[in-house]
């Protein structure tokens, strides 16, 4: 048993437990009920400890497929949706089902990326899943894919997840695939090892996943390393491990040496600057000169029209745009009080011109530093 895996078992009080697509598929594409059952026995050991649970599941998709009869994942939108909406009722009705048998209810919550983009609909996400809580219930969370389109999709559940991750108090984001954790080579050779403890991301560690998605599921080892690098750079611990392992959950609260741990970076960002900084897609972005890249980076200063160099994108006032070094480098992201037409007339001018350019001075600031989230733990990805 692990000092550090004990210490992060101990310390969280929210489990969220990402399951993908072949965690719960069997061969022939249906769901594996026994899997089912068998999770929903250990988030009931997990829960008898006091913890919370959310479940975000993938599977609706593939339970469609198997109950459609269709033997490969539809590749144009509207069969990939009509097996989403035929397998999201099979699959809650499922878990449904198998947690009752311990005393709880399942609740079904499908979201788009929009949920999270506007701040209103975010905090009503949030406060659903903790009154849910208040009455004993798992928040089973997926993808809306009956609605979702390119634009506004997650990418795979393991960016959802991630996102899911900061909505509770002292999480433990788990996510369970049909791999062992994050090996320093292919996973397929037997002079691979499995990686038990990431402590700091490096090129090489980055290096170590691919694009290779698996049979059923949108999501590879790199977009999983991505979604962690996400919610590590907050302050979050993570765990990947083999969700077809029988018990692995079990393990897992034990502190047995399973899956791949990765530890949080920094301290824990606040609810209002991580929602800015890693969870909104920025809308534009502000080039900035080497002073203002200082103030804000150094000196936790708000930013002043003068010190941008020039801009990029099409925005509107109160929406996210990132900040980028005179380097290249993304540091920061924030809410602008400008819209991208009146940024384009008042960069690099001083804050009594502005008056005279756009006939007066609505904010002395382009972003207030209450609204400025730097992220020196995760740059961009």
């Amino acid at each position: 048993m692990s000092l550090t895996r004990r210490e992060v078992i101990e310390t969280a009080e929210t489990l969220v437990i990402k399951i993908g697509t072949n965690v719960l598929s069997c061969a022939d594409d249906s769901l594996d009920l026994k899997r089912i059952e068998s999770l929903a026995e250990q988030i009931h050991r997990i829960k008898e400890t006091g913890r919370r649970v959310v479940v975000v599941s993938s599977g609706a998709v593939g339970a469609g497929m198997g109950l459609l009869g269709l033997k490969e994942r539809p590749k144009d939108l509207g069969h990939l949706q009509a097996s989403a909406a035929v397998g999201q009722a099979h699959l809650i009705r499922r878990y449904d089902r198998c947690l009752q048998k311990h005393g709880y209810h399942a609740a079904q919550l499908l979201v788009t990326a929009n949920d999270f983009k506007h701040r209103t609909r975010y905090l009503n996400v949030r406060n659903t899943i903790h009154t849910l809580f208040e009455y004993g219930a798992v928040p089973i969370v997926n993808e809306n894919d009956t609605v979702s389109i390119h634009e506004i999709k997650f990418g795979d559940n393991d960016h959802l997840a991630a996102m899911v991750t900061s909505l509770v108090k002292k999480p433990l984001l788990v996510v369970l695939s049909v791999v062992d954790g994050l090996f320093d080579g292919d996973p397929g050779l037997q002079t691979s090892s499995r990686i038990s403890l990431v402590q700091d991301w490096t090129p090489e560690l980055l290096a170590l996943a691919t694009d290779d998605s698996s049979t059923l599921g949108t999501g590879g080892m790199k977009s999983k390393l991505h979604a962690v690098r996400s919610a590590t750079a907050v302050g979050e611990n993570v765990i990947i491990a083999n969700g077809t392992e029988e018990g692995v959950l079990d393990r897992i609260l034990k502190a047995e040496d399973v899956g791949t741990l990765f530890l949080a970076q920094g301290a824990t960002v606040s609810a209002w600057k991580r929602w800015i900084g890693y969870t909104i897609r920025p809308k534009g972005k502000f080039h900035l000169d080497d002073g203002a890249t200082k103030a804000i980076r150094e000196g936790g200063k708000s930013l002043l029209a003068i010190g941008i160099r020039s801009i990029e994108g099409t925005f509107e006032s109160g929406e996210v745009v990132t900040l980028v070094s005179p380097t290249g480098e993304e540091f920061a992201r924030g809410l602008s009080n400008y819209n991208s037409g009146d940024m384009e007339k008042i960069a690099m001018r001083r804050s009594d011109q502005i008056a005279t350019i756009l006939g007066g001075v609505p904010y002395s600031e382009v972003i207030h530093r209450d609204n400025l989230a730097v992220l020196e733990n995760h740059p961009a990805l």
